[in-house]
């Protein structure tokens, strides 16, 4: 393990990683409100549209350090086709009270082992906003963005049996790393378990039997705050599960990017991966033209595709025609519908006040100790004001 003065080092080399957005927009998201326990102390945010059909999918949408939900969906647009293609939104968001730059807290054990920490607030906010909603629970799906992409990976590692597809951005494999100096490392490419060991960790991440949710991979080549080779960890992670074996991808071009795709013995498209050639850390985005989506921001990066749109048309939400030959094959029978249940919990020791902070506003209370070092390096960084 790295000490914490070359931990400090490191963070203070990394000026290419997420700044707060500046960028002025209007929120059209709305709080959820009680959840149940929250043990991880998240605040839930969604957008509903006004003309949600019954049952409608759920696509669930983690953000990256120094981002806010709102500031995410304005940038990725997925409100935008919320409307468009009929389904909700759910975006988890963190809150400094546990992590000062505003990053999910993926290299925490306790936050991502199933039914603990901020994996199973999430799942609480997903059982809330479907029963509220009549939303169709053999319809959800999740997504995020670096630390975001790198918890949407342990939550289909915790609840498979919970979601339809899952997509990564610039994130990392489940288990890759359990302490910080270990994130740090393992962003930049450096160690981490053997691919064997990453496997294994997905397996006993539940006690899941069943079929596993089809996957989107998308990583830029210039990206140098995660290191494109956690892009082969977390493919490499996934072949067994969906019986893949060394077979040769089929690869296309799609807005000029390549995209492979392997499929599974009965020929049902399982995984995917998008490399954004030239793109540095970031959520592609296509924001001109019929198909136009999204807000070009820090970290929402206008590459000629949407991967918003390309998601959803991985997972048959979209109307477009190709999926529609898919997305049969791709959803959970009927009967599969995933049901409440009642985990044995390990709450964190603090619950953050939600109104304690909104009335706090831009203040916060000083950290000390180690968390005022690692604080301090961070703005040293330019990563956190």
């Amino acid at each position: 393990m790295r000490n914490i003065s070359d931990t400090i080092a490191r963070l203070a080399a990394m000026r290419g990683g997420p700044r707060p957005a500046t960028n002025i927009h209007l929120d059209r998201l709305s709080d959820l409100g009680a959840f149940g326990s929250n043990p991880g102390a998240l605040r839930a945010r969604c957008y509903i549209p006004s003309d949600l059909p019954p049952e409608a999918a759920l696509v669930v949408v983690l953000h990256g350090c120094t981002q806010t939900a709102s500031a995410y969906d304005h940038g990725s647009g997925w409100s935008t086709l919320a409307d468009e293609e009929g389904f909700a939104v759910l975006y988890p968001e963190q809150q400094r009270a546990n992590n000062p730059n505003l990053c999910f807290d993926w290299f925490v054990p306790d936050d991502t082992r199933r039914d603990r920490g901020e994996v199973l607030s999430i799942r609480q906010m997903i059982d809330t906003v479907v029963a509220t909603h009549g939303l169709d629970r053999r319809r959800i799906f999740v997504t995020g963005l670096s630390a975001g992409g790198a918890m949407a990976a342990s939550m289909l590692a915790s609840y498979p049996e919970l979601f339809c597809g899952g997509a990564i951005i610039a994130g990392l494999a489940h288990g890759s790393a359990s302490t910080i100096p270990q994130a740090f490392d393992r962003m930049r490419g450096h160690g981490g378990p053997t691919m064997a060991e990453l496997q294994r960790r997905l397996r006993d991440a539940s006690a899941h039997t069943g079929p596993w949710p089809p996957l989107s991979i998308w990583q830029g080549t210039a990206d140098t705050t995660v290191a494109p080779s956690n892009a082969d960890a977390i493919l490499g992670q996934w072949h067994r599960v969906h019986r893949i074996g060394s077979g040769k991808p089929r690869t296309e071009t799609v807005d000029g990017h390549k995209r492979e795709v392997w499929c599974d013995d009965a020929g049902r498209e399982v995984i995917e991966r998008y490399t954004i050639a030239g793109m540095g850390h970031g959520t592609p985005l296509k924001t001109h033209g019929e198909d136009g989506l999204g807000n070009a921001a820090p970290f929402m990066i206008e590459a000629g595709i949407s991967s918003t749109r390309r998601m959803a048309t991985f997972w048959g939400l979209t109307r477009d025609t190709d999926v529609q030959r898919k997305k049969t094959s791709r959803q959970k029978a009927p009967g599969t519908a995933v049901e409440r249940r009642t985990p044995v919990e390990n709450p964190r020791a603090v619950r953050m006040d939600h109104a304690a902070e909104a009335a706090k506003g831009p203040q916060r209370a000083a950290a000390t100790g180690i968390s005022k070092t690692i604080e301090d390096a961070l703005r040293a960084a330019g990563l956190m004001r």
